[in-house]
């Protein structure tokens, strides 16, 4: 069977992206902006091109997202974060609207946004995630982005 198959290359060129980057639990996060940013330097991106947002919490992605995203100034927004469960709801409603608004901004703007926010039982797992035994979600945050500018210039 001859299927057309429509695959994004992971060269990032003359991209430009947005990184979002929540300063709560930055020890952390830091972590996952390295990987993200290195993944993007090693694919081609000229770090002139890539601009760091950084931003109290993972609440406030999505708004700082969306503005970024509705500039057209960018090719991809990609949001870093940790949200680490405790002993009360909170982390089910910041998790839940964090995700909700950053989809909703990608399908508002039409522009690709790379969801490398950790939602962690524990501070260990979120360790294992930011560059340990986990990988790094950074880095597939950043690669998930990439892939996606590059299928949509296709569509």
């Amino acid at each position: 069977m001859n299927i057309k198959t429509v695959e994004g290359r992971l060269e990032a060129g003359k991209l430009k992206f947005a990184l979002i980057a929540s300063r709560f639990n930055d020890f952390i996060v830091d972590k996952l902006v390295g990987g993200a940013v290195d993944y993007l330097v090693r694919h081609g991106a000229d770090a002139k091109n890539l601009t760091l947002v950084r931003i109290p919490g993972a609440f406030e992605m999505p708004v700082v997202a969306r503005k970024m995203a509705a500039s057209k100034k960018y090719d991809g927004v990609i949001c870093l974060g940790a949200v680490i469960r405790g002993a009360t709801p909170h982390f089910d409603f910041v998790a839940g609207e964090c995700v909700k608004g950053m989809a909703q901004v990608a399908l508002e703007t039409g522009v690709p946004v790379g969801f490398g926010v950790l939602t962690c039982d524990t501070l260990e797992q979120a360790i294992e995630r930011a560059g340990s035994k986990a990988g790094n979600k950074g880095v597939e945050a950043a690669h998930a982005v990439l892939e996606t500018v590059r299928v949509l210039e296709q569509l």
